[in-house]
């Protein structure tokens, strides 16, 4: 059972520090499972930013969630003893750390958490007493097995590779009165397209382009494309939508993140760039296209069997950085008509085009 057994502390109390960005939390929820099958009857706690916590806010496999408030009260500084200081009064037995920084290791040591459990990078590795070393195989390969191999390496069993992604009532309601308001027929097709992403435009296929194909999926199948994304968001999504002939209806930032989870969910198609929708989108099981670029597609792509990747192999992608220096190939390669190949795909799924990259070009 690894080196906290159900015999010694059968009601143990574990804190699990969440990852920083949606994407990664999401894939981050096959281990808290994982860690609930290990040990049934622990009081689990998660660890979490504001803006992740909705992505753990329904799931049944954690008790409670403390806010790190990095922005006020916890502020780097005399923020991280204050933290350190509120985690202690819990008196947690485990502390799981999916963030790999120094700071994550330091918290916990000095809020005195018995077990702390992580990678030993960023030089904390004095700081664990359960401290993994990183294996380069899962290095190069998916983060959700990056994550899965801090358990392996503690000795714990996982729970596969499943993504949770649990939804409010209430969220879901909300997802059926806009649509019925937006005179949308959850019955038929509901088509989303997620034109940003966090980082930086490299991640992101170009604007235009987006507007182009919600304007053809629009024309063919009779509907108004939702365009997600967050407040950053909202002046892209005005400006396809204007350049899309008012195909389109933006509710970039006009949502909260789980009432996007819960439109994602009504969706019968969603096209997006890398980011942290995508693996929402993976998670509730809904049918993707996912345009990839400048990120590292082995260790990023979505899982779930009904997403299709459109990428064109260059010879500087993946370069993981924020903006392109130079023309931005990995993006310019991939057409309108690539990926609207890919959509129509959904809808006309001949024998063999399912879960197929974009031919390489």
């Amino acid at each position: 059972m690894g080196f906290i057994t159900l015999k010694d502390t059968p009601h143990a109390k574990i804190m699990i520090r969440a990852a920083n960005w949606v994407g990664d939390a999401i894939m981050t929820t096959p281990v808290i499972r994982a860690v609930r099958k290990n040990y049934p009857l622990a009081q689990i706690t998660i660890l979490a930013k504001p803006w992740v916590i909705p992505v753990y806010e329904n799931n049944p496999y954690i008790d409670h969630i403390c806010r790190y408030d990095s922005g006020g009260r916890h502020t780097r500084g005399m923020g991280t003893l204050r933290l350190a200081r509120d985690l202690k009064v819990h008196r947690f037995d485990l502390a799981v750390l999916m963030q790999n920084a120094f700071e994550a290791a330091l918290i916990c040591f000095l809020a005195g958490i018995k077990e702390r459990l992580g990678y030993n990078t960023d030089a904390r590795g004095i700081l664990l007493n359960r401290s993994i070393k990183m294996n380069p195989i899962l290095k190069k390969g998916h983060l959700i097995d990056y994550y899965i191999g801090i358990l392996k390496g503690a000795g714990l069993f996982d729970d596969g590779r499943t993504l949770d992604l649990f939804l409010s009532d209430r969220d879901r309601a909300y997802a059926d009165s806009f649509l019925k308001q937006m005179g949308m027929d959850a019955a038929g097709p509901v088509i989303g397209i997620n034109p940003g992403a966090t980082g930086g435009t490299a991640k992101q296929w170009f604007p235009d382009r987006y507007a182009r194909l919600a304007q053809i999926l629009g024309q063919k199948y009779k509907v108004k494309v939702l365009i997600f994304g967050g407040p950053a968001d909202d002046e892209l999504g005005e400006y396809i939508a204007e350049k899309s002939s008012q195909s389109c209806v933006n509710i970039s930032g006009k949502t909260t993140l789980g009432q996007a989870f819960a439109l994602i969910e009504k969706c019968s198609l969603f096209v997006t760039n890398d980011s942290g929708l995508m693996h929402a989108a993976a998670a509730l099981n809904v049918n993707q296209v996912a345009v990839i670029g400048s990120t590292d597609y082995i260790a990023t792509c979505p899982v779930n069997e009904n997403s299709i990747m459109v990428r064109v192999p260059v010879p500087c992608s993946p370069c993981l950085k924020d903006t392109c220096p130079t023309d931005h190939q990995c993006m310019d390669k991939i057409s309108v008509d690539m990926v609207m190949e890919k959509c129509s795909s959904f809808f006309n799924p001949p024998a063999e085009a399912r879960h197929k990259e974009a031919p390489r070009v």
